[in-house]
């Protein structure tokens, strides 16, 4: 497999990131096969811990959850990039955690966003598999912000207060505090 091509990121105020992506109709296509490592590249190239379609321009119902420990995230969990393709969230745990987070597509800026513990999802993976899924804490947080990414929907829309936003600068300062 080739390694995918890095994408540019769309910015805060690009009208794709305020419509809700379609279907994605032929996973097998080989151009969703391609877009996909394309994702991929251009996440890990960012230092993001997942990325969506419509953050690249593209209104598809598409993202790659990529977790791994980065600048941008030193604490996360490691795993394997994942296609994401057509995603439901089936159900959300009653617990919900405010913690921070960021998005490649709102450079400079944190959040401290609500976000339920626990979510049971259902998608279909890359090789056309219907997979049905509990993901918790970090990856829960990433699957429901980029689940957001699909309708629309952007980390600061579910801040409660203007308060509760730092630029990455503080937010790396806190992260150092925090470690001593």
């Amino acid at each position: 497999m080739e390694p995918g091509k890095i994408l540019e990121i769309a910015e805060m105020g690009n009208p794709v990131l305020r419509e809700r992506a379609r279907e994605v109709e032929d996973i097998h296509d080989p151009g969703v096969q391609n877009f996909i490592d394309d994702l991929i590249a251009t996440g890990i190239s960012a230092n993001g811990v997942g990325i969506a379609a419509p953050q690249v321009d593209v209104p598809k119902r598409i993202f790659i959850i990529s977790s791994r420990p980065n600048i941008r995230y030193p604490d996360a969990p490691l795993m394997e990039p994942e296609a994401v393709i057509n995603p439901e969230i089936i159900s959300c745990s009653d617990e919900m955690v405010k913690d921070w987070e960021g998005c490649l597509s709102i450079p400079g800026l944190r959040g401290l966003v609500p976000r339920h513990t626990s979510v049971r999802v259902k998608y279909v993976s890359r090789d056309g598999r219907v997979e049905e899924r509990q993901f918790t804490d970090f990856i829960a947080r990433i699957f429901q912000h980029e689940y957001d990414h699909l309708n629309g929907v952007l980390f600061l829309d579910r801040i409660e207060s203007n308060r509760d936003i730092i630029t990455d600068r503080e937010y790396m300062k806190l992260l150092r505090r925090e470690s001593e």
